[in-house]
């Protein structure tokens, strides 16, 4: 009994320390997103940190319009890096779950 309790807390500690790896990886892993029209580029991390963002000197001479493409081109950008993490992280902890039975439902 207490050994497979030691065990799952071991499990567990495991796969905690490689979560933190996995957010350092995500780190490094870049995101690029464009307007549909190219007047807008932004990178971001896959943790969503924004690195740079590109403006096209048309746009801006209105605000609206350039308010408009930042608020779609980030988002679009954030989405990704979003599924991105979604995949590093579940995939880690899938991995370091102790081998209950239903759980793998959870993570599908």
């Amino acid at each position: 009994m207490f050994g497979d309790l030691m065990g799952m807390m071991g499990k567990l500690k495991e796969t905690q320390e490689k979560m933190k790896q996995a957010k350092a990886r995500l780190e490094h892993i870049l995101v690029d997103e464009a307007s549909q029209d190219g007047r807008i580029k932004v990178t971001l991390t896959a943790n969503r940190e924004i690195k740079s963002i590109q403006i096209d000197d048309s746009l801006l001479q209105d605000k609206e319009e350039l308010e408009d493409f930042l608020v779609t081109t980030l988002n679009k950008a954030i989405a990704k890096a979003d599924k991105i993490q979604e995949a590093e992280l579940s995939s880690v902890a899938k991995d370091g779950m102790p081998n209950i039975p239903g759980m793998d439902s959870f993570f599908k």
